[in-house]
Order: structure tokens, then C-alpha cells, then sequence
């Protein structure tokens, strides 16, 4: 119930959605800002951002708190304001756009010193002695060579979406044996009966024979009309009728969706899943090439198309090849079109193209709420076929219901289900009727009026709301859209009902605003602004209101509400599960948290809370299709993943926060956004269909009908808010021939041209694309799989360092998400910081992406002895995450095997798994150019910052392990790499990094080139000093040479134009040499895919990973707090250790139980024993490997001060090193 406005309520309702500092400031801005403004505030702001003005300024008559809401919105949306004038009166605020003026990069001359250990010296003299710099000829010989075993090389498509070879005497079979079974099983039979009820069953022949005829069709149905399970159903079933054997792949935007609908569909034939109906997805596949149907996510067959195009536009392609990549695929059904994610965009371009290429293709888009006539605009006015809905009747309350409704003691609200306009429209009589939706119809798709005047003329005011039975269009909605103002305001002022929704979810305000009727649009909007209409209390209502906002954020998610709300239902009616829509993740566990705390809903045989959301495995993803026993309700805490093709049968209620996280991407700034924002009119429809589909409903919008008045028609598509630079190299691999930006701005909603070009810029940089936007050989085999291009090239690095197995972790982890968990309780907020720091030190330290290797790797051990629960909640690690990385890092390592780059059994190139130089070399290869300088917090400041190449200064996210470390020196600047700048409500910051040595980057930069010491010289300098690529690297001419002439030459190398190291001629020379070698040995592996390295590449490759291991982290640790007293603080948190009088048994101290699961018995033993490259064991790598290890762990705790007493024990091993690398001279790798 809701509570008085009270003191005490008011201090509870400050914590709702956010710490009481910030619900403080709200509770100082929300008062004096109606809702009306700040949605024109934020209305104005996206308009100018979507312009291509520079300035904005507002009116002046905005108060000290809105100008204070304008200032926050313009940096949640990355733009800069100002106020100006007189405080007194008159002030004014200005917005701009930092439209991305390049800054002029200088070179940071903080030289960071750098020189090879003793060990690494040796390693180097014993190679270079053996492999000269100048031993180039095999080297050039494999280049050479390179691009004629890349035409070679190809890979087939995955055989589950390939027609089957069905005879049709076969094929007679099978469909009678169908035909018979459903005749048969009596629970079959009433499955076809109930299939024939749907509305879409009375348009099965128009559907086949419109497909038949035309090459593409558009079908436009609505929710519960059955179109996602019969449609391909009828395909088949006429496909089969006619003796044809067919392949029909159907696309879902998501894994569960594709899942659910072929198991669906299977169980309506009745089959088991992966018959005659399969699924392709990420993690897994069920079906093969008899399966006639096939699922499967955008992504997937973006892939197959992708390379169908690259297969035709091969200058020396053969018919065969172009068949073998492109499988004959009789059918392609694109479903839920409407949500635009931009593998779909970018498929309907591709398959626009295609089209006249293969005759034989049908395809099929499909979508509940769309534009329509735009879609099919796009492919030439393609056939439309609408499909009317068929779901219950829905009873639609908004916030300002539900806070009466939660107010009032009266048992009443849940009576009035199934009460809609129908009751209205009953009262008239069947010939009115008929005259009335003829009227309506004709008014709406022409400009012909008259008759529909002359019945609103008539008088009368049963027909005010009236909807259509098809469209559900009301008299109101026609002349809205028609700008017909003064016949609009005398429905208005005889009662018409402005909130009514149309089929597609449309008010009468949508559809003004739709035809850009500004008029009617602004009148409309006030008349939702100053009336309720339809409610008797509509003063108390507005009261209610008003008082909510101003203590509650609306933008934020109010679980005291959401609880209240619930236990009104619960306690209203008898049974029906209850959906909520929720942002993400976090909402879902504030929720859930407040349920299960709740002495009503903690009960578990009165109530199921489960949770929706694309990180929950397939198998617990089921669950909520399940119905629970009886007198058990079920509640379904969801994202949006539960908005479109999935019908949980049992819903009723339905609660929309009317919020939705959405990640975007801002190309002048380049930096992405992960934030909550407002859903679409399109989206709050769907919603409100998950309570209909089975019985009436209802559905409680948590926003007020204002709100929900000027919520935006349809999402910005997601191809306008993402990067996208995996769709500009899929384009090339597309069409070598093309520009990118020529392809790209034939899509439906082209990206800003900024965005392509940012796009390009970062595939230039790691080699993917030439200066003159050509596809690469390094770019082509980057493109093969399926991750972000930084990604792939990290996977190529680690298998030719032989360090694939953490690489396939970070990659997972990448693409999908972190394992870590954020507990809500101040002290376990501390003790998961200090557990995650915890699992970092045992790979180095200092790096968050070295703690989801850890987290994996000792996980991955727990779950193998049964202890998976005990370090999950010890280290506050997501065991569900963990099982999602696990299954897709097995997918991940097939599609590199099915590409030809490791063997199918590839645990040999986990040689160096564990060696932490190595694997600091591993993550330079894959975030690089991602590099800044780490500075210690300023005087009054908290935050440590980042300064990136560009001199921008970004706070670091107190998430990261490094947002605690302890500088020893204050002018030491460690080199950090990261992933991504990211905007949130608190400004810019990087939330995942990892301190990095300088060997890394000085192997791995774009190019470095070298300087006099006391160079000081800034832009103005000449640029030809800098080399331009790896071919052009190095320094001026005869001033070069006097640099480089003395070995002991101490010499300034420039990385990038910015980062600035200090070393010797000698140490220069040999990561020249190094590097080289380096990139010959990655593209052998890419155009000899499957072939071991040469002698002198697999030499190369095995120096490279010594150095590394013996000089990766030097200069890291030194300057820094060190692991020792960050495990000390590590224990005195107490992770890991039982509570007092705790159970026997277990371990007292975390890091055994730690160290006993990274170092168990087979790990130790590759530790100690692994060969170094490619799977040749050097029975001398084991006996010094050991120690190099040892001192690798000694450098991350106490820093290198003891070199001199390692070179002692290590110089021991160094006659064995030169027998190792002898061994290359006489043998191939």
C-alpha cells in the first residue's frame, strides 16, 4: 500500500534506485521540474544532436534547476553546455557538439627506460648468432608465396544449411508419415486444431502461393497471429506436397528465441528437436542436413551470405566454389525485422543484391509492429500480406493508475479485465457498425472524408471510441493523422479518448506526429498533458503523481514500487504469472533481492522468481516456459529478450519499468555508451502482448501516460549507435571492389559517415585494410572468424606464441561479458574488490583482464573437483557467466579449426598458457592501439586517470584492480592498456585495464621509430623521421647511422609518434630484427594455415616467447604497491577463510585454496615442462623453464631489484640454450 507522505516514507522513497547522496541532489532538482519539461528538454537536445548545427540556445526562461538538467543530459550524451548572462535574470544555457577535431598528437617524451636482461641477452646472442639479422632469403621466399596459398584456401559452409538429398519417393514418405501422425495422436490432433484457429491459418494459400510467385514477400503480422511457428510450416508442408526437397532458414535477433521456436514447432509436428526442425546458434547446433527447417541468429547467417558474395566476386571463382559456399537454400525468413539490430540491416542489403544472382531464392520478412510500406519501399515494392492479431484483451494502467491503485484497499481493478471499447462498440447496431468501419477505412487510405463526417455530424456519442475490427483505428486517430484540427477538437471535447491504441500500438498523438501534423500534434499533446480521460480520479491521481516525481527519479528503477505492485496482484488474484520488464542485470538483482527479502514472496512453495536475461545457459532460460505447481505463482524478473518471439503461456500481468539498456556509440567522440534509456512505442506494445496471449490481461506501464505519449515511434537502429568495425571489414570480404562507405549507404538507415570512417581507421591500423581501403591477407583471414577484427588478431598472435588458451578466454570474455559479480552490501562491495585483485596477482597483477583468466582458469579446476560453489561465492564470481564462456570458447576454438588454424587436438599451442610475459604480449596483440599512461591522483582528487595518444585525460573506473594502486614514485607513469572508453551518467572512464611492460608494445606497435636522446623537437618536426609502416620504420639516413653505429648507444625509440622509450643501439636493432620476424611468422600461419613454421620462423618465434618470458613485465612493478601487501589486505577481509567456528575441513587461507586450483597437479606440470613452440619439445626448455617462471613471480611482488643474483642462477642455463637453438639449423619445425 502506498504510504502516506509522511517523514519517514519520504526518506525511504530518496533510496529508491540509487545511493542517498544522489536521491539527495534529486531530491533537490525534482520538485521544481514537471515531467513536461524535462521530456521537452530532452526532445530539444535530440534534435540538435540529429542536426547539423554547431550551437544551440535555449529559451531564457529556464529556471536554475532545468538549466541544471540540461547541463546533465548534455554530458550523458557526450556534449558540451554553458550558461551565460546575468544571474539575476535573462541567463541562458548553450549547447555544443564536440564535433571530433583530431588533436595534434605530440610525442610524450616521459622516457620509459627499457633494456634486455642478462638472460634475455643470452637468449638473443645465442639466437642471433645462429639466425643473423641478414638471413632473410627463406623469409622473402615465404612472402612471396603468400598470396598464391590464399586463393587456395577456402572453407565450406557448415553442412545444417545445406538442402537435403531427398529423392521424392523419400519425401512422399515423410510427409505422410506426418500427415498420419498427426491424424492419429489424439494430442496432435487437438495441436492442428488449435493451429487452425489462429488467425494466420485462413492465409496459409495466399502466404504459399505469393511466395511462389514472387521472389520476396513482406509479412506484416500482428501479435499472436501465429506467423513465427506456421510460416515456415506452410512452406514445408507445400515444398513436400509438391515432391521438392527444400532448406528454409529462419533467423531469430536472439539464441533463446531460436531455440524456443524450433523446439515449438518440432513439438507441433511431433518430432524430436533436430529432425525435420534444427537450430544453429552459438554454443550450439541441433539438426544437420536432413533437417528441412533450420534456426538460427542473424549472425550466423550473415556469415554464410557474407562469404557468397566474396565466393562470386572472386575473379577465378568456379561455379563450384560459389555453390560451395553458398548452399542452396531454397528459403530465407527474416523474423522481427522491426528491431533493427545491425546484422539484419546489413542482411537485407546484402540479400537485396543477391537476389536477381539466384532465382530459385524466396524470401520472407516478417515482423509483429513495422513500417510496413518502407520495408517493402525497399525492395521495390515487394508484396504485403497483413495478418490481423489474435490476442485477449489487454486493460493498458500507467503510473498514475498504478499509484492510486496501490493507494486504494478496494479489491476491485482485477474485475475488469476483459473490459475494453468492445463494451462501447456492442451498444451499436450491426448496420451502424458496417457503415462506420467502411467509413473509417476509406477515410484512413484516402483523402476521401465526407462520409466519415457525415456519421460524426450525426450526433451521438457511442461511436467516440469506436475502433475498427482489423486496424483498431478510432474516428479520433483519422483526423489526427489527417491534420483535420477543428473536427479533432470536437472529439475532444465530446470525450473522445486520445490514450486508445491502435493494432500497431499507435495513440492518435503517434499518428500526428507519424504525418509530422504539428497542429494536431500539439494540441493533442496537451490534452494528454492536462486530462485523464476515463478516470474518475483524475485530481487524486495527478496529485499522486506529481508527489512521486518529486522524490523519485523516473528514469530510475523503483523496486519499493515494483514490490508493492506485486503483492497487490498477489494478493487480488488467485493464479497467472506475473512478467517484468527491467533494464539489465543489476535491476534484476535489486529485485529479486527485494523479493526474496520480503516475508510475503520468500516463500518458495507460494512463489517462483526466476530471471530472464540473455547471460542465463539454455537450460535455465526454460524454466520460465514451464508452468509451476499448483498454487505456486510464478514471477519473471526479464530484459527485453522476453518482448518478441517468446510466448510464455501462462502470463497475465504484465509490469513495464518502460526502460531498456541500450549501447551506443558516439562517433565524434569515440567512445561508447551503455546506458538505460526510454523504450519505443513499438516495444511497449510487444510488451503489453505478453499479457494476452493466452486469456486477458493486463498490463502496468510504470511511466505516465504523458510519458508514454512521447516515447519515440521505433529504436534507432542499431547500425546508427554501434561501432562497426566488423561490418566494414565483413563489406570487404563481401566485395574486395567496393568502398565501404559506397555499400554501406545503401542500407536502410546508413551510419554517419563519421562512424564508417572511424571504422576504417582502426582496420588500418591493425593491418586489415591498406592505406587505400584494400582488403589484406591479414584482413581476409581476420574477417573468417567470428569475433570483433582486434579479436581475430589477437587469436592469430596467441596460436603462433602458442598462448591460445587464455586468448580464447579474453576473447570470450570480450564478446560477451566479465564474470564478476557486484554484491550490494557495503563490506562484500570491499571483499569482491579484494578477491578480484586476488585472482589478478596470480598472472602478474595489476589487470582486470588478467583476473577473468585467473577467475576462469581456477573455476574451470573448482567445477572439475566439485568445488565450483564454494569459489563462485568466494570470489564473487557468476558460475552462470562462467558456463557461457565455457561453451563458447569450444565454439570459438571449432571455428578456428574449421578455418585451418590449429589442429583439431590444439592443446600443444597452450605451450605457454601460463608464462606471464607471454601472456602481456597476448593482450597488447589484441587491444592495441589501446594504450595510455596511468597518473596518479592529483591533490582533492580520487580518481586515478589514464592520458591517452590524443592527451585526453580519462578517470579510471573504481571497478578496476588498479583504481587502488599506491604509487611509490610520484613522476612514474606506467604504460596501461584498455579497452574502451565508455560514457556513463558520471562522465567518461575506462573500467578495464592492464598494466603492460614496454616489450610488448615495442614488438607489437604500429611502427616506432628512433631519435637522439635529447630530441626535444615537437609536431613541427619532419615527418619522414617517422617511419610509415614496418617497411619504413627506422631513422633519418646518415643521422640514423651515427645513432645506431655504437652498440652502447643509449637512443630515444618512438612508438607511434607519442610513447617514448630510452635503450641502447644494440637492444633497438635486435626488436627491429624481432618484430620482423615476427610479422613473417603471423602470415605464414595465415596462408599456411595448418603447416608448422619454417626453421628460421619457428626459431624466431621460440626466441621471441623467451625474451618474453624473461622481459615482458620488467618496469612494472617496481613503482607500484606490491602483491605481497595486496594479499596481506587480501586476508584481512577474510575471503576465502570459514567464519568463526566455521565447518572443518575447509581451508583457512584463501590463497592456498587459491593456488591449489591454478597449480594443481597438471598445471604444474606444464609449468615446469613446456615446449616452446608448435609442439616440439626442447628437452633443454624444461630445465630453465622452471626458473624463468619463478622469477617472473618474483619481479610481479617485489619488482627487479634482485637482478644481479638471478643472472647467477641463470647464466647456469645458458650452454643449454645454445643447444636448443642449434637444434633448429638441423631440423624443420
Amino acid at each position: 500500500m502506498m504510504p502516506a507522505p509522511s517523514s519517514s516514507s519520504t526518506k525511504k522513497r530518496r533510496k529508491r534506485g540509487g545511493g542517498q547522496q544522489q536521491q539527495q541532489q534529486q531530491q533537490q532538482q525534482n520538485p521544481v521540474i514537471a515531467e513536461s519539461t524535462r521530456i521537452h528538454i530532452r526532445r530539444t537536445l535530440e534534435q540538435f544532436r540529429a542536426s547539423n548545427d554547431e550551437a544551440y540556445t535555449f529559451e531564457a526562461n529556464l529556471t536554475n534547476f532545468e538549466r541544471a538538467e540540461v547541463h546533465k543530459l548534455c554530458r550523458k550524451m557526450g556534449m558540451k553546455s554553458a550558461s551565460s548572462g546575468p544571474k539575476s535574470g535573462n541567463r541562458r544555457v548553450t549547447v555544443y557538439k564536440f564535433k571530433g577535431k583530431p588533436k595534434n598528437v605530440k610525442t610524450n617524451n616521459d622516457l620509459t627506460s627499457f633494456t634486455f636482461s642478462e638472460e634475455g641477452k643470452v637468449v638473443l646472442r645465442d639466437f642471433f648468432s645462429l639466425y643473423p639479422p641478414g638471413d632473410q632469403g627463406e623469409g622473402e621466399k615465404i612472402m612471396s608465396t603468400s598470396k598464391k596459398n590464399t586463393d587456395n584456401i577456402r572453407t565450406k559452409t557448415d553442412d545444417i544449411l545445406c538442402k537435403p538429398s531427398m529423392k521424392k519417393a523419400e519425401i512422399a514418405e515423410k510427409f505422410n508419415s506426418v500427415v498420419a501422425r498427426m491424424e492419429s495422436d489424439l494430442k496432435l490432433k487437438q495441436i492442428t486444431e488449435d493451429r487452425y484457429k489462429l488467425p494466420i491459418a485462413s492465409f496459409k494459400d495466399v502466404i504459399t502461393s505469393t511466395i511462389e510467385s514472387h521472389q520476396i514477400v513482406l509479412i506484416s503480422g500482428e501479435t499472436g497471429c501465429g506467423k513465427t511457428t506456421q510460416v515456415p510450416q506452410y512452406l514445408l508442408d507445400y515444398m513436400w506436397g509438391k515432391g521438392s526437397a527444400c532448406k528454409i532458414v529462419c533467423t531469430q535477433p536472439r539464441r533463446i528465441s531460436a531455440i524456443s521456436v524450433a523446439e515449438r514447432i518440432s513439438h507441433e509436428r511431433g518430432e524430436s528437436i533436430g529432425e525435420s526442425v534444427g537450430y544453429k546458434i552459438r554454443l550450439e547446433n541441433k539438426g544437420g542436413r536432413h533437417s528441412s527447417i533450420v534456426f538460427c541468429t542473424n549472425g550466423v547467417l550473415l556469415r554464410v551470405l557474407v562469404r557468397a558474395g566474396n565466393g562470386r566476386s572472386g575473379r577465378e571463382a568456379s561455379a563450384k566454389m560459389v555453390k560451395d559456399t553458398f548452399p542452396d537454400i531454397t528459403h530465407i525468413i527474416v523474423d522481427e525485422i522491426h528491431e533493427r539490430d545491425r546484422f539484419s540491416d546489413f542482411m537485407l542489403t546484402i540479400i537485396r543484391d543477391m537476389l536477381p544472382l539466384y532465382p530459385h531464392l524466396r524470401v520472407v520478412l516478417m515482423s509483429a509492429t513495422l513500417d510496413a510500406e518502407r520495408f517493402s519501399q525497399y525492395f521495390g515494392g515487394c508484396p504485403i500480406i497483413r495478418v490481423p492479431g489474435f490476442t485477449y484483451n489487454v486493460k493498458r494502467l500507467y503510473l498514475e493508475d498504478v499509484l492510486l491503485l496501490v493507494k486504494s484497499k478496494k479489491d476491485c481493478h482485477l474485475d475488469c479485465t476483459s473490459k475494453t471499447n468492445v463494451d462501447e462498440n456492442s451498444q451499436l447496431t450491426e448496420e451502424f457498425k458496417l457503415a462506420l468501419e467502411e467509413a473509417i477505412h476509406i477515410a484512413w487510405s484516402t483523402d476521401e472524408i465526407d462520409s466519415l463526417l457525415d456519421i460524426v455530424s450525426s450526433g451521438g456519442e457511442n461511436f467516440l471510441n469506436f475502433q475498427h475490427s482489423v486496424t483498431g483505428v478510432t474516428p479520433l486517430m483519422v483526423f489526427a493523422r489527417k491534420g483535420r484540427v477543428g473536427d479533432m477538437c470536437m472529439l475532444l471535447s465530446l470525450g473522445a479518448n486520445c490514450h486508445l491504441q491502435d493494432k500497431e500500438g499507435k495513440t492518435a498523438l503517434a499518428w500526428a506526429q507519424h504525418e509530422n501534423q504539428n497542429e494536431t500534434s500539439e494540441i493533442l499533446r496537451k490534452h494528454v498533458n492536462g486530462t485523464s480521460v476515463g478516470s474518475k480520479d483524475s485530481k487524486e491521481e495527478q496529485v499522486l503523481l506529481d508527489r512521486y516525481l518529486q522524490d523519485v527519479n523516473p528514469e530510475l528503477i523503483d523496486v519499493i514500487l515494483i514490490e508493492q505492485l506485486l503483492r497487490k496482484i498477489c494478493t487480488e488474484s488467485q493464479d497467472g504469472a506475473v512478467l517484468v520488464f527491467l533494464p539489465g542485470w543489476d535491476d534484476i538483482n535489486k529485485a529479486r533481492d527485494r523479493l526474496t527479502s520480503s516475508a510475503l514472496f520468500k516463500d518458495s512453495s507460494k512463489f517462483l522468481i526466476l530471471a530472464l536475461h540473455s547471460m542465463v545457459p539454455s537450460i535455465e532460460q526454460k524454466k520460465v516456459f514451464k508452468r509451476p505447481p499448483q498454487g505456486c505463482r510464478k514471477i519473471i524478473l526479464s530484459t527485453n529478450i522476453a518482448e518478441t518471439a517468446v510466448t510464455i503461456d501462462d502470463v497475465v500481468f504484465v509490469i513495464d519499468s518502460g526502460r531498456m539498456k541500450e549501447k551506443s556509440y558516439d562517433p565524434y567522440n569515440k567512445v561508447s555508451t551503455l546506458q538505460s534509456s526510454w523504450i519505443s512505442q513499438a516495444s511497449a506494445k510487444q510488451r503489453e502482448g505478453r499479457a494476452g496471449r493466452c486469456q486477458p490481461g493486463i498490463c502496468y506501464h510504470l511511466y505516465s501516460k504523458l510519458r508514454a505519449a512521447s516515447l519515440p515511434e521505433f529504436q534507432v537502429p542499431e547500425i546508427k549507435r554501434t561501432p562497426i568495425e566488423e561490418l566494414c571489414l565483413q563489406v570487404k570480404i563481401l566485395d574486395p571492389g567496393c568502398k565501404i562507405e559506397d555499400f554501406l549507404k545503401k542500407t536502410l538507415d546508413p551510419p554517419v559517415s563519421e562512424a564508417i570512417h572511424n571504422a576504417i581507421t582502426v582496420l588500418q591500423d591493425i593491418g586489415a585494410l591498406s592505406p587505400n581501403e584494400e582488403l589484406t591477407e591479414l584482413g581476409e583471414k581476420l574477417g573468417s572468424i567470428p569475433v570483433h577484427p582486434l579479436t581475430s588478431k589477437m587469436l592469430l598472435f596467441a596460436i603462433s606464441m602458442d598462448c591460445i588458451d587464455p586468448a580464447l578466454t579474453l576473447a570470450c570474455a570480450n564478446d560477451y561479458r566479465d564474470p564478476f559479480t557486484l554484491p550490494m552490501l557495503p563490506n562484500d562491495k570491499r571483499k569482491a574488490a579484494n578477491a578480484k585483485c586476488e585472482l589478478a596477482s596470480l598472472y602478474g597483477g595489476h589487470g582486470d583482464q588478467l583476473a577473468t583468466i585467473a577467475a576462469f582458469e581456477c573455476w574451470k579446476n573448482a567445477k572439475q573437483r566439485g568445488q565450483e560453489s564454494r569459489f563462485c561465492a568466494q570470489y564473487f564470481v557468476s558460475g552462470g557467466v562462467m558456463n557461457m564462456l565455457f561453451g563458447m570458447r569450444k565454439q570459438l576454438q571449432n571455428e578456428l579449426y574449421r578455418n585451418g588454424f590449429i589442429p583439431e587436438n590444439s592443446s600443444r599451442f597452450s605451450a605457454n598458457a601460463q608464462d606471464i610475459g607471454v601472456i602481456h604480449a597476448v593482450l597488447v596483440a589484441g587491444l592495441y592501439p589501446m594504450v595510455g599512461k596511468l597518473h596518479p591522483p592529483k591533490k582533492n582528487a580520487k580518481r586515478i586517470v589514464i592520458e591517452n595518444a590524443n592527451n585526453d585525460k580519462v578517470r579510471l573506473h573504481p571497478q578496476s584492480v588498479n583504481s587502488k594502486l599506491t604509487f611509490k614514485k610520484k613522476d612514474y607513469c606506467p604504460l596501461v592498456i584498455y579497452d574502451e572508453i565508455t560514457r556513463g551518467d558520471g562522465g567518461l572512464h575506462i573500467k578495464n585495464c592492464s598494466i603492460v611492460g614496454p616489450l610488448p608494445l615495442l614488438l607489437l606497435a604500429t611502427e616506432i621509430a628512433v631519435a637522439p636522446l635529447d630530441d626535444v623537437s615537437d609536431d613541427d618536426d619532419d615527418d619522414a623521421s617517422f617511419g610509415g609502416s614496418d617497411d619504413e620504420e627506422g631513422y633519418d639516413g646518415e643521422k640514423g647511422d651515427r645513432l645506431m653505429s655504437d652498440p652502447e648507444n643509449v637512443v630515444k625509440v618512438v612508438a607511434d609518434r607519442w610513447l617514448s622509450f630510452e635503450s641502447t643501439a644494440l637492444d633497438v636493432a635486435q626488436i627491429y630484427c624481432l618484430r620482423e620476424r615476427l610479422s613473417a611468422a603471423i602470415m605464414f600461419k595465415i596462408t599456411h594455415p595448418g603447416k608448422d613454421l619454417p626453421e628460421l620462423l619457428a626459431a624466431s618465434i621460440h626466441a621471441i616467447a623467451n625474451v618474453l618470458s624473461y622481459d615482458g613485465l620488467a618496469g612494472i612493478n617496481a613503482p607500484l604497491v606490491s602483491v605481497d601487501s595486496l594479499t596481506s589486505m587480501v586476508r584481512e577481509t577474510d575471503i576465502g577463510q570459514p567464519p568463526a567456528g566455521g565447518n572443518k575441513g575447509k581451508f583457512k587461507n584463501s590463497n592456498n585454496f587459491l593456488g591449489s586450483l591454478l597449480y594443481n597437479n597438471d598445471s604444474q606440470r606444464q609449468w615446469s615442462g613446456r615446449p616452446r613452440h608448435h609442439g616440439h619439445h626442447h628437452p633443454s626448455t624444461s630445465s630453465y623453464s622452471t626458473q624463468r617462471n619463478q622469477h617472473q613471480i618474483q619481479n610481479s611482488q617485489g619488482g627487479m631489484g634482485n637482478v644481479h643474483e638471478r643472472n647467477r642462477n641463470e647464466m647456469n642455463g645458458s650452454s643449454l640454450r645454445v643447444d636448443s637453438l642449434k637444434r633448429h639449423r638441423g631440423s624443420r619445425a
